[in-house]
């Protein structure tokens, strides 16, 4: 399914994320973390732009626990421009104890990027991420639409994190495929 864009979209990210898989400076990834709860379908509120994801709607994202203790990830987005899904299925492991939400992830081979869990809902209902620097942001959510109180809880993290709420790309999930 869509290998050869698949490839190039992690051909593109990689110069973007390089083989870092720290925290950004100033980003403590939350702690308390439970796989068992994290998994699952989250969708993708809002997000800055970037290459491998711009143009793409109705995005979401499944993680999954493997045999092997790594995490299996599967990112889905809607391209409108071609009129065709996009998936990449990656694979991420903790950077350190399982109950920080700190992750390296890869969609291609060996080279891997960071994933940091920056704040999540209590309930695990909404979660801030940021990728290796501060330049990478997704807000998610365990529905197509954040709750009306999770917005402003979701902007005020993003807030504190020094990115500039007018650089959100806030994506539609109208599509009723996904």
């Amino acid at each position: 399914m869509l290998k050869k864009p698949l490839a190039l979209i992690a051909l593109i990210l990689l110069p973007l994320t390089g083989c870092d898989t720290a925290p950004p400076p100033g980003i403590a990834p939350a702690r308390g973390f439970q796989l068992d709860r994290y998994q699952g379908r989250w969708y993708e509120i809002a997000r800055l732009d970037h290459r491998f994801e711009r143009g793409l709607q109705a995005v979401s994202a499944d993680y999954s626990r493997n045999a092997d203790g790594s995490v299996r990830v599967v990112n889905r987005g809607f391209d409108e421009a071609t009129a065709s899904w996009r998936v990449a299925v990656g694979k991420a492991w903790f950077n350190g104890p399982a109950d920080v939400a700190s992750l390296r992830v890869s969609f291609f081979g060996p080279f891997y990027g960071g994933y940091h869990v920056a704040a999540l809902d209590p309930d695990y209902r909404w979660a801030v991420v940021v990728g290796p620097d501060k330049d990478y942001l997704w807000l998610l959510s365990r529905d197509k639409q954040a709750a009306p109180a999770a917005k402003p809880a979701l902007l005020a993290v993003a807030a504190k994190l020094g990115v500039p709420a007018d650089k959100l790309i806030w994506v539609r999930q109208d599509r009723g495929d996904n």
